[in-house]
């Protein structure tokens, strides 16, 4: 691997753009390292779960551009990003990284607020009398 490959993940509202080189496994997202900014484990195993899918920790660092979303949108966006950078390093990881379903955009996002509602679907309560 020459150059750095690099991979989108969308998540929400949450985009994050990934940078992935060769190195000692050192992740950093927004300047900050991964676990600094994910304080949740369940977060951090997210992001980690691309390379253990592999059997690559440690061999690659990585560098995320997260925006928008939560900490959670964001952590799966990385999620996602990884896996397709992975990919452009070697075509040989798509079936065990799709077998896990990490190369998947969850495309489920939240529904806008509707007239005549209180949220997105939710009445008001009726009342006969």
């Amino acid at each position: 691997m020459e150059k750095q490959k690099n991979g989108l993940g969308r998540r929400k509202e949450a985009v994050t753009r990934v940078f992935l080189s060769k190195g000692d496994g050192k992740i950093t997202v927004n300047d900050l390292d991964y676990k600094a900014y994910f304080p949740q484990v369940y977060l951090q195993n997210q992001v980690e779960l691309p390379f253990k899918t592999i059997d690559s920790v440690g061999k690659f660092d990585v560098t995320v551009n997260a925006a928008g979303g939560g900490k959670k949108g964001q952590a799966e966006a990385t999620k996602l990003g990884i896996s397709r950078a992975l990919i452009q390093v070697n075509a040989e990881w798509r079936p065990a990284l799709k077998a896990a379903g990490l190369l998947h955009r969850d495309p489920r996002s939240v529904e806008r607020k509707k007239f005549g509602k209180k949220k997105a679907r939710r009445s008001y309560q009726f009342s006969k009398r």
